[in-house]
């Protein structure tokens, strides 16, 4: 009698109890010191299966709850980074395209495949590049054009021919040509990377393009004789690369598209692997540019950079 005694008192004051798992504990005490009997064992069988159910809803509803919270945490962080990136200005969007473009040194290999009226051409070519002022290439393929090499030194351009081996100064209209059949020009080639050097901008609004958010840009020529008196551009918010460019006369007639098709990440930076380049005023279905490969900062000789290095 005493024992049941003990028994009903653990389970009426366990009742009042909030947290079912403490009841649960407390009961459990009472039973592995005192184990009931018949109808008292059936009694506890019963509350230990209620408060076992009550437990594991209360689990559930922290589990929950909790999930809840995270979701509403990563949420609000997201938020709160969309808010940050809405609040830079035209100015220092162009900054972080700079900076994904420019570099102290790199050595490219790259390939061009223009698409003219009469068929396809591909083109590999092989460049060092110096900061915004000093460039080197040099074609290896198809044969007919390999071995011409191109030299740029702050605002001059050179080229070698090996079929007339002759070097030549390209200045003037003449940077405006086709280089080698392509949708890119002389100027093209010649442009110096960094926009916030040669334009001023505006930031204008944000746009989708291929399921990307952009910023929209609209940039104008700062002085006289750069290629290209305006610009518009969709720069994806995310990496900051110009998925779209369209480039513009001052008179506001279009002359040429540039839409990056594919991008990869290369160190700290991300950088466009497919570009579709085409001259709105040339036939043909424009000019694929791959890089093959990229390396940064790399070391590159002091000859590279002379017009000696045109003829070995």
């Amino acid at each position: 009698m005493k024992r049941r005694r003990g028994l009903r008192r653990a389970l009426e004051r366990e009742a009042n109890v909030v947290t079912p798992a403490a009841a649960l504990t407390s009961v459990s005490t009472v039973v592995l010191t005192s184990p009931p009997t018949g109808a008292l064992a059936s009694t506890l069988i019963r509350a230990f299966i209620i408060a076992a159910i009550l437990t594991v809803s209360l689990l559930g509803g922290i589990v929950e709850a909790a999930e809840t919270a995270i979701a509403n945490v990563e949420t609000s962080a997201a938020q709160i980074s969309s808010s940050d990136h809405t609040l830079l200005t035209g100015e220092q969007i162009l900054e972080k395209v700079d900076e994904n473009y420019v570099a102290d040194n790199r050595k490219v290999t790259s390939t061009m495949i223009v698409k003219g009226r009469r068929g396809s051409r591909t083109l590999q070519v092989l460049s060092w590049v110096q900061g915004t002022e000093k460039a080197f290439s040099e074609f290896l393929s198809p044969p007919r054009e390999k071995g011409t090499k191109m030299l740029k030194l702050e605002n001059e351009l050179w080229i070698y021919t090996p079929s007339t081996d002759r070097t030549i100064k390209i200045a003037g209209h003449m940077l405006r040509r086709s280089m080698m059949g392509s949708d890119i020009s002389y100027e093209d080639y010649m442009e110096d990377p960094k926009l916030s050097n040669m334009y001023s901008v505006e930031l204008v609004g944000e746009e989708k393009l291929v399921d990307r958010n952009c910023y929209l840009l609209e940039l104008t020529a700062k002085e006289e004789g750069v290629s290209y008196y305006s610009r518009k551009m969709w720069v994806d918010k995310e990496n900051f690369l110009p998925l779209r460019e369209d480039r513009f006369a001052k008179s506001g007639k279009l002359l040429k598209t540039f839409v990056i098709n594919e991008i990869f990440q290369v160190q700290e930076r991300w950088y466009p692997k497919r570009v579709t380049v085409k001259d709105v005023l040339a036939s043909g279905e424009g000019t694929e540019y791959i890089i093959d490969t990229i390396e940064f900062d790399v070391e590159i000789p002091d000859y590279i950079f002379s017009k000696a290095s045109l003829r070995k």
